[in-house]
């Protein structure tokens, strides 16, 4: 971009998984973007190595490291919520898990008042973007997001697991990119290198030189006139900038950060800003509500096989690993720690599937205090089996507590505030039980670490659940989508209600949380949501 006094047509805030997306699409049409990340870069051999995930999970350098306020559905325990301030956000340290959703996620969307969103409508949106390796290596789609079913390189763990799930008549999901049944899990990578929405969609897009990348730049607030927006102020190596843009200002900084900056910049709800000092632009009481996350659980194994603990725990195993991935890309760093699972009704009475699986065949240790980066496997061989409720309806919030930019926001996620999330938990422990007396497993279980759920009564389940249960990082829904101010904060076409010239794009506004991982529904709704942009700006050229 030519760095004139000239505005830029758009803003974006963020250069995470929405913004890489909505930053690309709209230089792609013509438009000069200014896209401003809080982040640095992500030139790292860690955020390109699959694995490396496991050395960002508490890297201060690209990671907020934000944590939750204690929670009395976890006995009072906080979490820990890893979130990318870097170069292509969560999608550059995530564990990758790529998956579309079922049909019944979209469809609620369009039922909450988004008929855009149906699954009908997004399907074609999910095949533009995706370039999808399968297992007997033919490509599929002429997308740009590289999305490949490794699963002739996982494990045998898995073919335990896929054993005991016939024994449990389970059905099998051969491409796990949507769909109920069991299978391996696809991944955001190609050739043994990460593929974050940064590689996928932004660095080609720069090449247009329509972009202005502004790292390092932390937005303070959002500029108005009256209650139209107009720029960003923000803050980058100690000094106060703004910017102004030409057309409209895109906030993409995820279900965390959108809530927080238009909370600082004045749309939320009145009464809360006004007890702050801030001065309310939009009374938007919806703002910072209706959190939503997945929450789940792991059961540990002693295996009578060897498993990726026995090649990894070992520093002279993990220089051999290195040496592998190195010469050939290939190898456990290559992968992801969460090969293969899937998605199933934990009994038949239940109308969708409500569980997500996971299995490695790795157990680990992680620090308790946050500091460490990273995650050592142990020194016997072991595996674990997971689950999590898909649709949980517990609803928590997120919102500021001052006037400073740079405070962390309160984040009460609520879980298990719901009782029909207390009874998944019941189903889900129940359906572990199964597979852990399964014939397949049972062949393969040396003994339980800790916890044995197959000696435990419902309400042992839910209590351990409450004591070690966790976040498996996907917050969402802090900036809804719907059809009025009344009950969501954005239109089906990412207009914030109340104000002109702004819009959310992210995670933040799911009117509810996708049943498996976020980072493609994400990515999905950026690439949808540019499209719009594109089509109101020509049609206000007519």
């Amino acid at each position: 971009m030519n760095k004139s006094a000239e505005k830029p047509d758009y803003i974006v805030v963020g250069a995470g998984s929405a913004g890489c997306v909505v930053a690309a699409r709209l230089s792609d049409a013509g438009y000069r973007v200014a896209l401003l990340e809080a982040g640095g870069s992500d030139k790292r051999f860690w955020i390109r190595v699959p694995v490396g995930y496991g050395k960002t999970f508490f890297d201060e350098k690209v990671n907020w490291k934000y944590l939750t306020q204690p929670d009395s559905g976890l006995n009072g325990r906080s979490s820990y919520w890893p979130r990318g301030k870097v170069i292509g956000g969560s999608s550059s340290i995530n564990a990758m898990v790529y998956y579309r959703g079922l049909p019944h996620d979209y469809d609620d969307w369009a039922s909450a008042g988004n008929p855009a969103w149906s699954w009908n409508n997004v399907q074609d949106t999910f095949h533009n973007i995706e370039n999808f390796l399968d297992s007997r290596n033919k490509t599929h789609g002429s997308g740009v997001l590289k999305i490949t079913d490794p699963g002739r390189w996982y494990h045998r763990i898995r073919d335990f697991y896929f054993n005991a799930a016939r024994e449990l008549k389970l059905p099998h999901n051969p491409n796990m990119i949507d769909g109920e049944g069991v299978g391996d899990y696809c991944i955001t990578s190609r050739d043994g290198l990460r593929c974050s929405a940064a590689n996928a969609f932004l660095y080609p897009a720069l090449k247009n030189g329509r972009i202005e990348l502004i790292q390092n730049a932390t937005a303070q607030h959002i500029l108005f006139d009256d209650n139209r927006a107009t720029g960003i102020e923000y803050k980058k190596n100690g000094h106060t900038s703004r910017l102004y843009a030409k057309h409209e200002v895109i906030i993409c900084g995820g279900a965390i950060n959108s809530p927080k900056l238009l909370e600082h910049s004045g749309i939320g709800g009145a009464q809360r800003l006004s007890s702050l000092g801030i001065d309310v632009v939009c009374d938007s009481p919806h703002v910072g509500e209706n959190l939503q996350d997945h929450i789940a659980i792991s059961y540990f194994y002693r295996s009578k096989i060897p498993t990726l603990n026995n090649q990894l725990h070992s520093s002279w195993g993990k220089v051999l690993a290195g040496i592998r991935y190195l010469l050939t890309r290939k190898g456990p760093l290559a992968l992801s720690v969460n090969q293969c699972g899937g998605f199933v009704r934990s009994d038949p009475s239940q109308p969708v599937p409500n569980m997500q699986l996971y299995v490695s065949p790795i157990t680990y240790s992680k620090s308790p205090d946050n500091k460490s980066t990273t995650v050592n496997p142990d020194s016997y061989a072991g595996f674990q089996l997971c689950f999590q409720p898909s649709r949980p309806k517990s609803r928590g919030s997120i919102h500021v507590d001052s006037t400073d930019p740079q405070d962390h926001p309160i984040i009460m996620p609520k879980y298990l505030s719901a009782e029909d999330d207390v009874d998944d938990i019941v189903r889900g422990g129940v359906l572990m039980k199964q597979f852990a007396q399964s014939n397949a497993l049972g062949s393969i279980i040396e003994e339980p670490i800790d916890a044995d759920p197959s000696h435990m009564s419902p309400d042992e389940l839910v209590e351990d659940f409450r004591n070690r249960a966790d976040t498996v990082f996907h917050p969402c829904g802090t900036c809804r989508m719907g059809m009025g101010v009344e009950s969501s904060v954005v239109n089906e076409r990412m207009k914030v209600h109340g104000a002109n010239g702004l819009r959310v794009i992210d995670a933040s506004v799911f009117p509810n949380v996708t049943s498996g991982n976020t980072n493609g529904p994400t990515i999905m709704l950026a690439y949808r949501s540019a499209g719009f942009i594109i089509e109101d700006q020509q049609h206000s050229n007519l």
